[in-house]
Order: C-alpha cells, then structure tokens, then sequence
C-alpha cells in the first residue's frame, strides 16, 4: 500500500462510453447511468472499485463527484456531454483538489467531436494548471490521441481482453497518482502509433496479440523505471485523424530506452498484421454444431455484427429467425432491442399471447420478425454482473418483457440494448439457461469469461455495425489498413508531458 506523508483530497469521477458513429440511435441522458456523491461508492466496479478502494485504504481523502456509465452505443449527445463536463469542471472548482482520477474509455465520441476524452482532459488541464495530477484508467480498445496524452500525467489501460482487469488498472492509476503526489513519481510518457486496427484476433490470451503483451512484459521486468505499458487495440469505428494502434510507455522521469521499447512493440503489430483474423462461424454453421453436439451444449453464440458491446443497437433478428425457421428441435434464448415491443408486451401481460413485430428498428438493413408468444416475465431488467468480467457492475435493459415463441424460443424484448455478457442477463429473467441448447450474447470476446462452465463459447459472422468488414462503411478523416493501403508506415516515438508533444 502507498505511503501518504499528508491527507492527500483526490477528486474521482466516472464517464464512461464507447461511441459507434454507425449506431443510429443517439446515446442520450436515457441511455447513461449517472450516480451522483457518495453514491457512486456504494457498489464501485471496474476501474473505479480500484481507484476508490487503493485511496482510500491508503487514507486519502476522496471527493467523489458522478459515475456516468453508458456502455456502448451511438455518438454520444453533445448536449448532454457538455453538461456533464460542465458539472465536472464545477466540482474541480468547488473542490480545489491535490490530484484528479478518472474512469474514462477513451473512445467516447459526441455528436459534435470524435475525440471527447480529449476535450474533457484538456478542459481539465486549463482549469487545474500544471500543478494538479490527472490519472485515468481506460479500456484498451480506446482511440489514444495525443490530446489526451498531452494534458494527464498517468494515462494507462487494462491489459486483458476479455476485459478482467479493470480493478486492477483503477489500483495502479492510484498508486502512480499517490506516489506522484509523494514525489516519489515524475511521469513521462512515450508513445509510438502504427495506422492499422485489428480486423480480428483481439484477444489477448492467444495469438499474436499475446505475444506482443508476453514481450511488453518482458521490457518491463528489465527496465525498472518503466512503470507501464499500455497496448491499445483503437475502437474500429471511429472516424478520426491519427487513428490506429498505440503502444504507450510511462516511466519515472525520462528514459533514454522508451523510445526505441514503443516503436518496437508497434512495429510488431503491423509484421504480424495478416495473422489479426477471427476465425467465425456462418449463421448455419454454427445451428448446425449446436443440432450436431448435445454433450457440449448450451452454446452461448457471440452474434459478432450485431454486438452490443462494440456499440451495435442489439436489435436484430437474424439469428432468431434462423432457430425459428430451420432448427426446430432446438431450444434458445435471443435478447432483442426493441423498446416498442417490450412496452406492448408489459401493457398486455404476464399470460397474454401477443403476436409482435420485433427488432430492426435501428440498424439500416436488417428486417422485422412477426412472432406469436406467450408474455412469461416481465421486469425492470435491473441485473448486477456476477462473472470476472464487470463483477459486481449493475447493468439495466430497461424494462423488459421474456416472450416465449413456439414454446421452445425465450426472445428477451428490452428497451435498452444489453449485450448479455454474463449469465445474470438472462437468469435475472427468469431463464433457466441449463434447460436451453443456446443463449445469443451481442458480445465477441467478454462473455467467455462469464459463462465458463456454464456454457459452450462459439462467434458468428452476422451481418451489422458491431463487426469491421474492409470498405463496408465510409471514413472520411481516418487512414488506416486494412481499409486503405497502407505503404510500410514510418512508426515514431514521441514523448509527452503536460501541454507539450515532441518527437524523439
């Protein structure tokens, strides 16, 4: 535990989302869940648990202002995003703290600016001077800009994709931000940045990706005044200059062997490029292994184009139209993001038969289905994550209505797009998950985790915005491969220290 010479008062907050412009539906004040003071510390998770909890046991004073959580959707509301940095910047006025710490995810867009962290942190920096360290612990899957590294003096991710480590990461923002404070810590970053994203192969337990974080780790056990490095697989669907893969260095003070340890480790990403693949099922091919393997089943499929948590609306009805229409032996459940039918579903009841048309009512292309059910629960679709991944997080599809269809197939209308990372989604309702061949989670990687031992994990190729295909949408701005081609890039390192970026 850090060592505190004075009674340190560091301000924490939470604003968190990650923002697919392909989405839609606009991710307003209804979609972010906002917790205000002393509440956010009732039930922290993620980075903020670590954050708040490492304070505070190291006795430091801690101002909690908001946690503003809105998972992953559409281009944030700008409106509603300038409130929410008004509302930040006056409790840093109110306040006068000695340092700030932040959950942020680091590819939060609005409807006005690709780059809101960045806005936000240099908002910050104006108010708070020099003097005051800002610490943030992201997601890995951020758009790392040099706003953002410019104006923070500890700007670090988590490590593992399934993303089980984000206490961690909110720990060690508040170790660095103590040992800061202490004078213990002159943070310097280095940065080195490759124009390419990962069209697949993103976790980070196999593959190339984990080799790259094996030898990342391995430079940090011999270079002792390297504090972290941070890898981050930019977000796919972001349409911003500078976007790609970033690899940043934190040190004590500067370091004549960061460089060269960044644009290293870049490198590596764009040789291994090619083996950056998702090997992923047909939508036949993946019913055809559920009829076909009884011993391994439920099967929890990973509906990869219509993912929730890459931002997609979750509505769409591909995969319930296929169990429906040439699996008839099987058994399921598919959530659906449709808050029409669930609201015409709650109104007619518990025990009504209801014929709905559901899904598809965002996502350009995708097409209604008209079922016939019985109305067996509804709820709030309040539920807390019990898995590794976002244990103990409260998560909400907004009220939510199970209809069972063909007495075989449980469709979870929710007003809100969930994408069913962990068992609890679906237990919450009543579903008895053992009694099923299948569950369909809007999810790629993060749901593994969750249902180990529970159920058997397989990714499908589904059409949708949650799941990069080469020239299937348009960017304006951003230059990357493999959308463009990309001659062998000049990979550099620059260094960066509040409100100043060189080359080095």
């Amino acid at each position: 535990m850090p060592e505190i010479s004075k009674p340190y008062r560091i301000l924490v907050a939470a604003f968190e989302h990650e923002a697919n412009r392909l989405n839609p539906r606009l991710a307003d004040e209804e979609i972010f869940a906002v917790e205000r003071g002393q509440d956010i510390l009732k039930a922290p998770a993620g980075v903020l648990k670590g954050l708040t909890e490492t304070l505070v046991n190291a006795g430091v004073t801690i101002e909690p202002v908001f946690s503003a959580s809105g998972g992953a959707g559409g281009l944030v509301d700008h409106d509603f995003y300038l409130r929410m940095r008004e509302e930040l910047l006056d409790a840093v006025r109110r306040i006068n703290p000695d340092a700030i710490g932040l959950e942020l995810h680091g590819a939060m867009g609005t409807t006005e600016t690709p780059d809101a962290e960045g806005d936000l942190l240099e908002a910050l920096r104006h108010l708070v001077g020099l003097t005051v360290p800002i610490g943030v612990g992201l997601d890995l899957h951020g758009h790392i800009t040099p706003r953002m590294l410019d104006n923070t003096d500890i700007c670090i991710a988590c490590k593992e994709n399934p993303h089980s480590d984000f206490v961690e990461c909110g720990q060690k923002v508040a170790e660095l931000l103590i040992e800061q404070l202490e004078g213990r810590l002159k943070p310097v970053t280095v940065s080195a940045r490759v124009p390419m994203i990962l069209p697949g192969a993103g976790e980070t337990g196999s593959g190339p990706l984990a080799e790259i974080h094996a030898k990342a780790r391995g430079y940090a056990a011999l270079h002792p005044s390297i504090k972290d490095i941070s890898i981050y697989n930019v977000f796919r669907f972001t349409d911003d200059d500078e976007i790609g893969q970033v690899v940043t260095i934190l040190s004590n003070g500067p370091s004549a062997d960061t460089p060269s340890i960044a644009v290293d480790l870049a490198t590596r990403f764009w040789v291994e490029r090619e083996r950056f693949k998702d090997d992923l099922l047909t939508v036949d091919e993946v019913f055809e292994r559920v009829r076909r393997s009884p011993d391994e089943r439920p099967f929890a499929i990973g509906d990869m184009g219509d993912r929730v948590a890459a931002g997609a609306p979750g509505d769409g009805t591909i995969l319930l139209s296929a169990a429906l229409d040439g699996y008839p032996g099987l058994r399921g459940a598919v959530p659906i993001t449709d808050p029409v039918a669930a609201a015409q579903a709650i109104e007619a009841g518990v025990g009504a038969i209801v014929m709905l048309s559901v899904g598809a009512g965002y996502t350009p292309g995708f097409t209604p289905r008209l079922v016939t059910g019985l109305v067996e629960y509804v709820s709030d679709g309040n539920f807390i994550i019990e898995g590794p991944v976002g244990e103990g997080a409260h998560k909400t599809m907004g009220p939510t209505a199970v209809l069972r269809v063909e007495d075989r197939i449980q469709v979870l209308l929710t007003t809100k797009p969930t994408s069913a990372i962990d068992p609890a989604a679906f237990t919450s309702q009543n579903v008895v998950i053992g009694d099923l061949d299948f569950v369909v989670v809007k999810s790629g990687f993060h749901f593994v985790s969750n249902f180990a031992g529970l159920a058997t994990p397989v990714l499908v190729n589904t059409p949708g915005v949650g799941y990069y295909r080469k020239h299937q949408f348009e960017f304006r701005k951003a230059h990357f491969w493999p959308e463009h081609d990309i001659a062998s890039p000049e990979i550099i390192a620059r260094q960066h220290s509040v409100g100043a970026l060189t080359r080095v």
